[in-house]
């Protein structure tokens, strides 16, 4: 068993503000206390999100956790203590998940950007067996968020769905996922890392036979190469104006008033961002490490890809650029924390 020293290195901050002015380094903190259904994990891999800077700024403030908080949600990492109650999970194994099970109701105190992290066993995975740490830190967040939204879309097959987000980390999933069922995916713009993902979930998951992405014309390419049918520059195109209407609308983007301008009669509008126009509805994603075993067949078989950014890893001291770089809403894919132990 590993030796746990009782203090860490973490990103930490006690006010909220921007993340440049708030946010500090410390080696003093001290390493969280497991709960007895909880494991102790050494943090190899951080998965940054647009949420990590909308806490720091305040903006969920009424649902928040006490001062002063570690940041970060997605990790990858080694288990290096166990809890009384903990069933499966054992000193050495390798596991990847979002620690907080509800994003946005009072998360936990201490996140991932730090090196070792408390978290409860439902809420982990084996890391897929192909993946590097970094690939592994990059995906539950993205993921999850796909896949639970796909889910409460109660897709049926034959039905048709477009998708408002495709260059960053849920779409990337939606283009590349094809097996179960038959749908019709249309693709859209995105910059929230986490929404690239729907496009391999689409496919190799939920079994859309045909999947129209579209990007900025910088990032076509990526589409094309994730198995995009067609990839659609949407700086040309407004996708409201689609010929087409349909079924269901994932909204990844905050454009829900235009995304119930694309839906069928009867249709569906699926939310994760932004203001919510009837009848569309939104949800925030739920961490669920069974969702993340369910997945992994995909994610080792090669058919579900981890998309990072090509400037998307930054070692733990440049946390604040990593941060900086997903807040410019032009990341393709995710932005990772690696290596965080080893960058002393």
């Amino acid at each position: 068993m590993e030796n746990v020293p009782c203090t860490m290195k973490a990103w930490i901050y006690g006010k909220h503000g921007k993340p440049e002015d708030v946010l500090k380094l410390k080696s003093d903190v001290v390493v969280p206390e497991l709960k007895e259904d909880q494991v102790l994990v050494k943090v190899m891999a951080s998965g940054l999100n647009p949420v990590d800077n909308k806490r720091m700024l305040g903006i969920f403030v009424q649902a928040e956790c006490p001062f002063p908080t570690v940041p970060g949600y997605d990790v990858a990492g080694v288990v290096v203590k166990v809890g009384s109650q903990v069933k499966n999970l054992k000193v050495g194994d390798e596991v990847y998940g979002n620690i907080h099970e509800k994003a946005l109701d009072h998360p936990k105190q201490y996140g991932t950007l730090a090196e070792y992290t408390a978290v409860e066993e439902r809420l982990l995975a084996p890391k897929p067996k192909n993946l590097s740490f970094a690939e592994a830190a990059s995906l539950p967040v993205a993921i999850g968020t796909a896949y639970e939204g796909l889910q409460r879309c109660e897709f049926t097959a034959g039905q048709s769905i477009l998708v408002l987000g495709g260059a960053g980390g849920v779409g990337s999933m939606v283009i590349q996922v094809r097996l179960c069922q038959h749908y019709y995916m249309i693709v859209l713009p995105l910059w929230y890392d986490k929404f690239v993902l729907l496009d391999q979930l689409a496919k190799h998951v939920f079994g859309a036979p045909r999947v129209v992405a579209t990007a900025s014309t910088g990032k076509l390419e990526l589409l094309r190469n994730l198995g995009a049918d067609l990839a659609v520059d949407y700086t040309k195109e407004n996708f409201e104006d689609l010929p087409e209407k349909f079924d269901v609308v994932y909204d990844c983007v905050g454009q829900c008033e235009r995304a119930v301008k694309a839906m069928k009669e009867g249709g569906k509008v699926v939310t994760v961002s932004g203001a919510v126009t009837v009848p569309a509805f939104k949800f925030i994603v739920a961490s669920n490490g069974a969702d993340l075993e369910k997945l992994n067949p995909y994610l080792e078989s090669g058919k579900v890809k981890a998309i990072i950014d090509p400037k998307g890893i930054y070692p733990f001291s440049q946390t604040l650029e990593g941060l900086a770089y997903v807040d410019t809403g032009r990341v393709a894919g995710k932005v990772v924390i690696h290596p965080i132990q080893q960058d002393n």
